[in-house]
């Protein structure tokens, strides 16, 4: 009878001292299991492009147990806590353990901490070594493991372990003390980052990369005794080299990032690609190296088909001081130059304005105030369209925008997509040289119109974003024959055989912008170089700065390009003699104006002994030049140039034009 009443009271003492156990568990006050993390940026595929620490400048980063080699769970849990699948937060045998050490030799020679116990340390940033602090972390070891799974529990010592300075958790560990991402750990590299948080300080590879290293090696030791490893990868590890400095945080693309956290923080996987954007970035820095410092770049890449940007670089370094590299000149906007003129033309032959063998006239012309010159100031007569085109001539161009209206070319462009910017009122016809302000993103997406077949879509960059439907802004004959003029452009040297690239050149007024646009049969891509404060930079021309970078760009992105597709069937492809009439030519047949001398008057009395100045107005190039009946100069396509004239006293100038009409004045040089 004794012996049964003994018995109840045993059991009745372990059911009370249970109940009390799980009652003293379910009233423990858990920490804040949630911890902000890094915002980051990936590209296409998932991977990182630029991350951003927390509030309180540490490097704290997400990770899922996708993402580690399974080489550092079976390292860790071996090295750290070998029964942790089975315990319920506290090994009792490695307790009592512990505590039979600590009473023979009078204080503590090993701990009895698990993971669960150290992932309670964290939370409350407690002690490690105070018998006080121990019993907290037990109780709350306990109640984490009543609440939250073995994986769980993992996932926030991964998340939260120390590793050295301002380095929290396993995968910012991975990318600053081994420049990657932890998904795939050779023996030595997941040795180490299981010691480092056992001395997280005293074990920074920066600054004790000997005692890192002994760390290391001695779990490498530990783990082949272990079995988890062999003999022989544990000896190999230890000659591996140990880290002895941080490796940078990855910013690549750090504009197009910037843009995406300014819409919130948190995770952003955007349409870049990682491989193809380093290669641009590093393109962009060395192809400004040497030039003035002042001067920025920027590129766009993208695929024709999806309208993805694959590419997107803002300066060739986010941090020069010099060239503003903090501007992202991909969104800013300036004067296009001549690369609007393929729109215009494309424009003119959907409304049967003209073809690329239409004949149209550059000479000089007049409407009302403006009257247009061509760049290097010469006229060319009567020529093709597609001529004009590939020449870039201004008056030609001009010539369709007034047939045309700037209203009708604005809104093809915002139907383009793109936001033209006016200073003033109604656009002019200047428009058609650049007259309007624009981004660089913006006109590869009208670029990347004319590639699809006049089919506009806007780019797209973040992969949140939905597509929209295209908007038809030419007609695909049009659109193609507008691409066939441009391929037939000469690439710059170098650049491989010509056909392959459909581009065009620009420059601004006052050479503030160098533009080169263009599209292969896979990729459309833009670049724009100048000074982001918009100052003049002499000698920038589109064709010689901007356009052998284009051509890189494109070669760099698809070493085997796919050919320029064929002309719809519609296309009307036939010589100038075959066009119906109203095509042969643009516009009525004109007369040429009177040729006149407007410099030096009539009866000018000129210094002798020099190169006289000598100004025409009207006529038709090539001019010849004569001196009483003499001939002086020929083959003269401008209407300003100097003529050497030696002698003194009464000359006759004359001048006559193409088609035989002629200009005279008499002067007196003395």
């Amino acid at each position: 009878m004794r012996r049964l009443v003994a018995l109840v009271l045993v059991l009745w003492s372990a059911a009370f001292a249970r109940d009390g156990l799980e009652r003293y568990i379910a009233e423990t006050k858990l920490p804040v299991l949630v911890h902000a993390t890094a915002s980051e940026v990936r590209d296409r595929n998932g991977d990182l492009l630029r991350a951003y620490t927390i509030d309180d400048g540490l490097w704290r980063m997400a990770l899922s147990a996708d993402q580690v080699d399974p080489l550092f769970y079976d390292m860790l849990i071996a090295y750290e806590d070998k029964r942790f699948w089975d315990h319920n937060g506290v090994d009792p045998r490695a307790t009592l353990r512990a505590a039979w050490q600590a009473i023979r030799h009078g204080g503590i020679v090993s701990g009895a901490s698990t993971l669960t116990m150290q992932v309670a340390r964290l939370l409350e940033d407690g002690t490690t070594g105070q018998w006080r602090g121990k019993l907290r972390q037990m109780r709350l070891a306990l109640a984490l493991e009543s609440h939250l799974s073995k994986a769980q529990i993992l996932d926030l010592y991964l998340q939260l372990a120390p590793y050295g300075g301002n380095v929290e958790g396993l995968r910012a560990a991975s990318l600053v003390w081994l420049g990657k991402e932890p998904r795939r750990l050779t023996p030595a590299e997941a040795a180490l980052l299981v010691a480092l948080p056992q001395a997280p300080e005293s074990r920074r590879p920066d600054r004790h990369p000997e005692a890192a290293r002994i760390a290391r090696d001695r779990v490498l030791m530990r783990m082949a005794g272990a079995g988890v490893i062999t003999l022989e990868d544990a000896r190999a590890g230890q000659t591996d080299p140990a880290p002895s400095g941080r490796h940078p945080m990855p910013q690549i693309a750090p504009h197009m990032a910037d843009r995406a956290i300014a819409r919130a923080p948190g995770r952003h996987d955007l349409t870049l690609d990682r491989s193809l954007q380093s290669a641009m970035e590093d393109l962009a820095r060395t192809y400004m190296t040497g030039r003035d410092p002042r001067l920025s770049l920027a590129i766009i890449l993208a695929d024709i088909e999806s309208a993805e940007i694959l590419a997107s670089v803002g300066s060739p370094d986010y941090t020069a001081v010099q060239g503003q590299g903090f501007v992202d000149m991909t969104q800013a906007q300036r004067s296009p130059g001549s690369t609007l003129k393929p729109l215009i033309y494309g424009l003119a032959f959907d409304r049967a304005l003209a073809h690329p063998e239409t004949l149209i006239l550059d000479t000089p012309v007049q409407f009302g105030t403006y009257a247009p010159q061509n760049f290097d100031g010469v006229f060319r007569g009567e020529l093709s369209v597609r001529r004009a085109l590939q020449l870039s001539l201004n008056i030609p161009v001009i010539r369709l925008t007034e047939a045309l209206g700037p209203a009708h070319i604005m809104s093809a462009l915002r139907r383009a997509g793109v936001n033209p910017g006016l200073q003033g009122g109604a656009p002019g016809l200047a428009l058609s040289l650049g007259g309007v302000g624009v981004t660089l993103e913006e006109m590869v997406q009208l670029y990347g119109a004319l590639a699809r077949g006049g089919q506009a879509k806007p780019l797209l960059w973040h992969k949140g974003d939905e597509a929209t439907p295209l908007v038809a802004i030419l007609s695909r004959a049009s659109a193609w024959q507008v691409g066939n003029v441009l391929a037939g452009l000469p690439p710059p040297p170098q650049a491989g055989p010509p056909g392959r690239v459909a581009y065009k050149t620009g420059t601004s007024y006052g050479h503030r912008d160098a533009w080169a646009l263009g599209w292969n049969g896979r990729f459309v891509a833009g670049v724009w170089i100048g000074r982001p404060d918009g100052t003049p930079v002499p000698g920038a021309f589109g064709g010689e700065l901007a356009a052998p970078m284009l051509f890189e760009v494109l070669g760099r992105a698809d070493t085997r390009p796919a050919p320029l597709p064929p002309p719809p069937p519609e296309t009307l492809l036939v010589p100038r003699a075959g066009l119906p009439g109203h095509l042969q030519r643009f516009g009525p047949r004109e007369v040429a104006p009177v040729l006149q001398l407007t410099f030096p008057p009539q009866g000018a009395q000129l210094a002798a002994g020099g190169a006289i100045p000598v100004k025409l107005r009207g006529g038709t190039p090539p001019y010849t030049l004569l001196a009483d009946g003499a001939v002086v100069a020929s083959n003269l396509r401008g209407i300003e140039f100097l003529a050497p004239l030696d002698g003194l006293g009464f000359t006759t100038l004359s001048v006559i034009d193409a088609k035989g009409k002629s200009g005279r004045v008499s002067i007196e040089l003395r």
